[in-house]
């Protein structure tokens, strides 16, 4: 058995606060396996709700262990005047706890005070320089429009830096259009749960998480900000990550709460914008920029998709006019990072999930298309690298003698 969504609102009607119950407050609640987390509407002191987040995790724990259920993690956030959170409590821990533990001890205790953006910098509530545990560093592919080939530069992008040695894990993040499932042929790949944690699918080399495994194929996620917001956190977190040298994180189009919740969570080494070369799309692109800006994450830099057509004879043609994005990029003051074509092999090989095969064409068209994927990946390595020694040197460091 595992904690239900009804149990955590029974268990939070049993605690007071006023005239009401902490029920009444309830936002959102999420609920997998051993763990929940809850959002609650309420305007109350740092010590006022860390004393209703302790009693609501007493209360859960007591109704979990008459059904015979474990609670191993429980989080309270508390949403003050705005819609911002103001606190949050946190019990227990994401990882299960060790074998041979006693069973019933006393869980840590809760750590409160979380600011939000943007008087935080992201991530820098984690002990990780990335706020995930084993991981060095994490980049965020993003776009201000969908349909501009976001995701596939994630891809190939992932998959060129472990062809390169690094350890790398792909996050996708989009959780209403999931399309890893199908660039990398995890249709008949099954999800596995060890020890309350997910296990990441291994394919081409790198380590793979995605809504699109957990739930149906053809269903569609008709979910408001919130469960949004929760669903990223269980993606991120209760993920088997292991070490990582690279977390690639493909997130949704736009500028919504998934990017907020990440930017909260972690501490990025920095973000790439994928734009393709029209004027809409930099307009999109350009607000993209801007949102990671201001959530104090570093532009690595512009890619170009679709920056041309490469025919099997080698011929080139600029459908949509090359060099926009390489344009804008110089407006903005960030790295242009390179221009991707279209190639029949990009589009056929993404279809059938073998994104390995974009980095080994033959033909002119694939050549042409290797090398690209190639030096792109070259260029964000470069770009990482500046920005880990930039947020390095921008660390405070003392000395005892």
């Amino acid at each position: 058995m595992s904690i239900t969504k009804e149990l955590v609102r029974e268990a939070l009607g049993t605690v007071r606060t006023g005239t009401s119950d902490l029920a009444a407050c309830l936002l959102h609640v999420a609920a997998c396996d051993t763990y929940a987390s809850v959002r609650l509407g309420l305007n109350a002191s740092p010590a006022d709700c860390q004393t209703l987040a302790a009693q609501a995790h007493n209360a859960l724990q007591t109704k979990a262990q008459s059904q015979g259920v474990k609670l191993d993690s429980f989080i309270a956030e508390f949403v003050g005047p705005g819609g911002k959170v103001a606190h949050t409590a946190r019990f227990g821990s994401m990882n299960p706890p060790p074998a041979g533990s006693q069973a019933g001890s006393k869980p840590p205790p809760a750590t409160g005070g979380h600011t939000p953006i943007p008087g935080l910098r992201p991530g820098q509530q984690g002990g990780s320089p990335s706020g995930l545990p084993g991981v060095r560093h994490i980049v965020a592919v993003g776009a201000g429009k969908g349909g501009v080939g976001k995701s596939t530069v994630a891809l190939n992008l992932a998959v060129g830096l472990a062809r390169k040695g690094h350890a790398v894990g792909l996050l996708d993040a989009d959780i209403y259009g999931p399309s890893m499932p199908t660039m990398l042929g995890l249709e008949s790949h099954q999800t596995h749960v060890l020890e309350g944690m997910l296990q990441p699918f291994l394919v081409h080399g790198i380590k793979v998480m995605t809504m699109g495994k957990l739930v149906e194929p053809d269903k569609p996620l008709i979910w408001r900000g919130p469960m949004a917001h929760g669903a990223f956190k269980q993606l991120t977190e209760q993920t088997n990550w292991g070490e990582l040298d690279y977390l690639i994180i493909d997130l949704p189009p736009g500028t919504g709460d998934i990017a907020l919740t990440m930017a909260q969570m972690l501490r990025l080494t920095g973000a790439v914008v994928v734009c393709t070369p029209q004027k809409v799309a930099q307009d999109d692109a350009t607000r993209a920029a801007r949102m990671f800006q201001q959530l104090q994450i570093d532009v690595l830099g512009v890619v170009e998709n679709m920056s041309f057509f490469v025919g099997d004879d080698g011929k080139v043609y600029d459908i949509f006019g090359r060099g926009g994005a390489e344009q804008m990029a110089a407006r903005l003051g960030v790295p242009f990072l390179g221009a991707v074509p279209i190639t029949m092999s990009l589009r056929a090989n993404s279809d059938k999930g073998d994104p390995t095969a974009n980095f080994t064409g033959s033909d002119r068209a694939g050549q042409q298309l290797g090398a690209t994927l190639t030096a792109l990946v070259a260029s964000v390595e470069q770009q990482v690298a500046v920005a880990a020694m930039k947020s390095q040197a921008a660390r405070p460091s003392f000395s005892i003698s």
